[in-house]
């Protein structure tokens, strides 16, 4: 997860100021989703057998979005791959302490223990390098990265950020997830990450009717809470920086008792 999204080249430039006005507003608390009773009818989907595929656009998102369920999954012994397509360098813009090489380093760490303590194997663990706000200029062949990733792990599902999230990179990737997915007839389910800020309950913008319930065991939830504290760089602020990218309030829409995918095929 990164902050304001970069360049939306396919968006028109109202488009892009209205999601960049939708992630920087004060956003929707944690205490309205949690009042509202529209996401307790929401059914569980049936996770197909085999490997899966877990992408993400910047380090934390994985875990943001699935990291209990890829927890589970893991613990499960099944085959859980997780993709990071950038390195998250741009989340500080203007740090001279700690300059996009840097955080690109200190974010990869983070995101290596994380993946440890949610079990995913170290084999299984694909870093792209994608120049980060700029994954859509290189949608074309990410897509075909992920399409002979998926038919070389024999995945039969793949989970990606949503393609509707407001932020440039986000949204890149999950279009590039679905035409991979879709071109192998394999199942994509898709998390929201930014969702949780600029929506509210029952808004327009958001697919309410494919959204699903993905339960977290106690302890699954345990793990992925601890997997969260280790992204230092984005829940707490840089020495020379005073933007946290994910403050409380921000994390508390992804320490839920369950995670949110929203169904695009495969499996409801």
């Amino acid at each position: 997860m990164n902050g304001l999204p970069g360049p939306l080249a396919d968006r028109s430039r109202t488009a892009r100021e209205d999601a960049a006005e939708a992630i920087a507003s004060e956003g929707t608390g944690e205490d309205v989703w949690s009042a509202w009773a529209g996401w307790r009818s929401w059914p569980e989907p049936v996770l197909p057998d085999g490997p899966v595929v877990v992408l993400a656009a910047h380090p934390d998102d994985e875990v943001l979005g699935f990291g209990g369920t890829a927890a589970r999954l893991a613990s499960s012994g099944r085959e859980v791959h997780v993709v990071t397509v950038t390195d998250g360098e741009a989340s500080h813009p203007g740090s001279r302490l700690t300059p996009p090489p840097v955080l690109a380093r200190r974010r990869r760490e983070e995101l290596s223990e994380a993946l440890d303590l949610l079990g995913v194997n170290r084999r299984r663990r694909h870093r792209l390098g994608l120049p980060d706000t700029e994954v859509g200029k290189h949608e074309t062949a990410l897509a075909q990265w992920v399409g002979e990733l998926l038919r070389t792990s024999g995945a039969t599902l793949c989970v990606t950020p949503w393609s509707g999230d407001l932020h440039a990179d986000h949204e890149a990737v999950g279009r590039a997830g679905h035409a991979a997915a879709g071109a192998g007839a394999i199942a994509l389910w898709q998390y929201p990450v930014w969702m949780w800020h600029w929506a509210v309950p029952e808004g327009p913008r958001v697919p309410w009717h494919r959204c699903r319930r993905l339960p977290l065991a106690p302890a699954e939830l345990a793990l992925k809470k601890s997997a969260l504290r280790r992204f230092r760089t984005q829940i707490a602020p840089l020495a020379d920086h005073p933007d946290v990218i994910l403050p409380p309030e921000e994390l508390a829409h992804h320490q839920r008792s369950f995670e949110t995918v929203i169904v695009e095929t495969g499996p409801r």
